[in-house]
């Protein structure tokens, strides 16, 4: 077969190399082929095996290694056996590399591990002609209980996310909650503030309105005192308020201030439209029909 042939071809180089270059005769039932090399790749089990980390956990750890003979001559005369030599060598190379790591930097720094085992191994191998291509970690199996403090911890990592997250949300609710009030008083304040612009606009037009109002009454008041008797019109008036006012003096309280000269209208009359129209009463004023229904009046009510 082709691959028979090519470990056989492998042998006989290999003979050829012990005994010199050249053609080589073998006798039959005196030579014999003493090594057959496969020149393919090969796979290896590495057996499982303990090994302390740096922080003092043992772990059960088993590989796969995959080599290659580079050397027919070297694998054959180097070493006695070639694949338990590498065997030996990957496991004690595990166990050397895995006591530098921590636990946790075991699991994170997988490939870096199998780098490191694969140079290890290519540097001691070179002299018997083999050449390892990489180391694939298989299975690592961790004590029972320090699996469950792992557990508990990554518990215990994500309950402090959830806390975390939920003291944000809890944070971001409430600097909303915050925003949104300073936005409403804002919003309240600048209500409030044009409320007050307008009613103090509504005042001041009131205002106007009341103070034009009162011009008006005035000129049309100083128009009708201009007039032909409108001084007796307003002492009429006058009159009739000072019989009104008389007649609520003693209903609010039992105490009552008069002035001295009570009894002359006459002369009350006269300071009263003196004070409210700036008119000095004459003496035909102070015999005009309404000072005598006043006079009447007041007789009447004593």
């Amino acid at each position: 077969m082709p691959g028979q042939n090519r470990s056989l071809w492998g042998a006989q180089e290999a003979a050829r190399a012990a005994e010199g270059q050249g053609l080589n005769f073998l006798i039959p039932l005196l030579d014999r082929i003493r090594y057959v090399q496969s020149l393919k790749e090969i796979v290896i089990n590495v057996p499982e095996q303990s090994a302390v980390t740096l922080d003092n956990v043992t772990l059960q750890i088993d590989g796969v290694l995959y080599l290659r003979v580079m050397d027919p001559y070297k694998a054959s005369y180097g070493v006695e056996d070639p694949e338990y030599a590498v065997t030996q060598l990957a496991q004690t190379t595990m166990r050397s590399e895995l006591g530098k790591l921590s636990l946790d930097r075991v699991f994170r720094e997988r490939e870096s591990l199998n780098a490191s085992i694969v140079d290890a191994i290519n540097q001691a191998s070179d002299c018997w002609g083999i050449r390892c291509l990489r180391y694939e970690i298989k299975d690592i199996h961790v004590p029972p209980r320090v699996k469950e403090s792992m557990q508990m911890q990554v518990e215990a990592e994500r309950r402090k996310r959830a806390t975390v997250l939920e003291s944000e949300g809890t944070r971001e609710s409430a600097i909303n909650v915050a925003e949104g009030q300073k936005q409403a008083q804002i919003l309240a304040s600048e209500a409030e503030k044009a409320e007050q612009i307008n009613k103090a606009a509504g005042e001041a037009n009131a205002m106007l309105v009341k103070a034009r109002a009162k011009a008006e009454a005035i000129q049309l008041l100083a128009a009708a005192l201009a007039q032909q008797h409108g001084n007796a019109a307003a002492s009429l008036s006058v009159a009739e308020q000072y019989v009104n006012a008389f007649s609520k003096i003693a209903k609010d309280s039992n105490t009552v201030l008069l002035p001295a000269n009570t009894g002359d209208v006459t002369n009350m009359v006269a300071q009263v439209s003196v004070v409210s129209y700036g008119m000095p009463q004459t003496h035909e004023d102070s015999q005009s029909p309404a000072v005598e229904v006043l006079k009447a009046e007041q007789g009447s009510s004593s």
